[in-house]
């Protein structure tokens, strides 16, 4: 598939090469039906209205509002999967569509249900969850205490819930701007036209023609510069949408609205920014190496995906991909292997680029079902084998979870999800690094795992500041304009990226082209997931039998926890700076060795 010269549509692709959906579905007719019977059981559920002050009658309610969502996941996750798959199916379009519109609706009708029972004394519900048959639902109960102060009237959530579909709209507009109707064009590159796509940019960035890279990302941002202000616009609808989100539930900031559920301390957050912010000295050190190494008059933003080591082509196929994540997470023990493979080879997967397919890679796991994972996999990359490494971690997650956890609270939250993939990578890092071939090989891998980190930590903390600096700025009475966001965007990468890059007019064009910022607040959980997982992985590999176990706690433990307690089961306290400092710490260590090296 690597070898491919256009990207091939949908149909074109191979049976085996995508994922396998009847795990959710056997047929659309089953999906038809489920989906019709999504408003049916939410009136089931409406039927408990006025009615929940009773334990038995709560407990009956609770039964029903669990096989509501357990059926809403699975319609609304197999209607997405098809979307992501090929954005240009209108069919697939219509699907997501109306999921989420029924999903909405449901939402809607049900806005009392969480209003009606915090209204029931803590006392009262506190001794009703200790009973037996309320097992299934306790931590459900206890985190709707937690949430209790931000909970509003029945009438004020009902409006809330209806807005929700409509709350989304600026990122699907974005998403279809970006995978659909942006044309890149081609690049040369040695006498052939090669398309340029949102995958097949990485791979021009890591050309070791330093005219290639150069074209490549100048008419990649030169593409984006020219809808600066329709990009603007979505990100400060989203902001905006978050403002409105914040305030009407009563939080003092989005920070706070976005950590509160997870009981992560507002320190966390500013812990982590902080403690990157004091080891600048190290990253500006890296891009001084870097540039030697390179053996430029001066470094570019457009150089900084280059491998140290030059001329080292490492062919790796999707199956011999495979065979590495089973060697190199074998500290994980047979079953976990064993069942990730498995799936890697046998549906879980859809595998490469195609039309309308969506960029990048995620895994989207429900609790029934296989936990899937979206690829764009080329075999001529070396980092998309740690991308299946990342994404199988995430679905494993999901797969220890859902078999180890009642439905409503198998669901893990994003900041524990962070660390079981970036552990995955960091084992196939180590795995890689002592089978290297040659010392070139070695520094090959050293220069990765170096830029892994930064990307991993150093840069979505700087993803991370801009978030809260863009938020802060509207909470604070100025508004959103791409000539702002532009200006507040350079300054971060001129103060991250240090004296030694030189910056061209549009680099700053990076921070209105980024998915993840109309998920705000997500970004920072991957600087605190390496730290997190660096620190376990290390624990694992150099402990015993109890360290693995204590390991599997944490991926067992689903949403039973919250997250800064399961990760203190797995052996890490990230409260404390102390896990971020040590990741820092590695990173030095790298950078040190290259430095020799260089």
């Amino acid at each position: 598939m690597s070898k491919q010269k256009t990207i091939p549509t949908r149909s074109e692709i191979p049976a085996s090469d995508k994922w396998d959906l009847t795990s959710l579905f056997k047929t659309d007719a089953d999906w038809e039906a489920s989906l019709s019977k999504i408003e049916s059981l939410a009136n089931e559920v409406a039927s408990y209205k006025g009615k929940l002050s009773s334990k038995e009658t709560l407990l009956e309610a609770l039964k029903k509002y669990s096989e509501l969502w357990q059926l809403a996941e699975i319609t609304e996750n197999y209607a997405s999967l098809q979307h992501n798959a090929d954005e240009g199916d209108q069919n697939a379009t219509n699907k997501e569509g109306r999921a989420q519109m029924a999903v909405v609706k449901a939402s809607s009708l049900l806005s009392f249900f969480d209003s009606e029972i915090t209204a029931i004394e803590d006392d009262k519900l506190n001794s009703w969850i200790e009973a037996p048959e309320f097992a299934d639902y306790k931590v459900y109960i206890q985190k709707l205490l937690h949430l209790k102060p931000y909970i509003l009237s029945e009438k004020e959530e009902r409006i809330l819930a209806l807005q929700s579909e409509a709350s989304e709209t600026a990122y699907k507009t974005f998403s279809i701007l970006e995978n659909l109707e942006l044309d890149f064009g081609t690049i040369k590159v040695k006498g052939k036209e090669l398309p340029l796509t949102q995958t097949t940019w990485s791979q021009f960035l890591k050309n070791p023609d330093r005219k290639v890279r150069k074209a490549a990302y100048e008419k990649f941002y030169g593409v984006f510069e020219k809808h600066e202000n329709t990009l603007a616009s979505l990100y400060a609808g989203s902001v905006n949408q978050d403002i409105f989100e914040t305030r009407a539930r009563g939080y003092s900031s989005c920070l706070e609205h976005a950590l509160y559920s997870n009981k992560v301390p507002l320190e966390v957050y500013h812990n982590l920014i902080d403690t990157v912010h004091k080891n600048f000295d190290t990253l500006h050190r890296y891009y001084k190496v870097f540039k030697k190494a390179l053996g430029n008059k001066d470094l570019r933003h457009y150089d900084v995906y280059m491998p140290f080591t030059k001329d080292i082509n490492i062919h790796t196929t999707y199956d011999e991909a495979v065979e590495i994540c089973r060697e190199a997470l074998s500290p994980l023990g047979k079953e976990y292997t064993d069942t990730l493979c498995n799936g890697l080879k046998n549906g879980w997967v859809d595998r490469y680029e195609s039309k309308g397919k969506r960029s990048g890679a995620f895994s989207s796991g429900c609790f029934t079902g296989y936990p899937y994972i979206l690829l764009n996999y080329k075999e001529d990359v070396i980092r998309d084998v740690f991308t299946m490494a990342h994404e199988g971690g995430h679905s494993m997650h999901s797969w220890y979870s859902s078999h180890n956890n009642p439905f409503m609270c198998y669901n893990y939250t994003i900041f524990e999800a962070e660390v079981a993939s970036t552990f995955n990578e960091e084992l196939v890092y180590q795995y890689l690094l002592k089978n290297a071939k040659s010392k070139e090989e070695k520094k090959y891998y050293l220069s990765m795992r170096a830029g892994d980190i930064l990307a991993t930590l150093h840069r979505q903390t700087m993803f991370a500041e801009y978030e809260l600096k863009a938020h802060e700025l509207v909470e604070n009475g100025t508004p959103l304009s791409a000539e702002v966001l532009r200006k507040l965007y350079r300054g971060l990468l001129e103060q991250y990226f240090g004296p030694e890059m030189t910056f061209e007019e549009n680099s700053d064009m990076e921070g209105l082209r980024i998915p993840h910022f109309y998920s705000a607040f997500y970004v920072y959980k991957y600087a605190t997931g390496i730290s997190a997982a660096m620190a376990l992985a290390d624990r694992v590999t150099n402990g015993g039998e109890a360290e693995r176990e204590d390991y599997f706690k944490f991926l067992k433990s689903g949403g039973s926890r919250y997250p800064i307690e399961s990760l203190k089961v797995a052996g890490v306290d990230m409260s404390k700076t102390e896990p971020i400092q040590k990741a820092l710490d590695k990173f030095k260590d790298i950078v040190d060795e290259l430095e020799k090296l260089v």
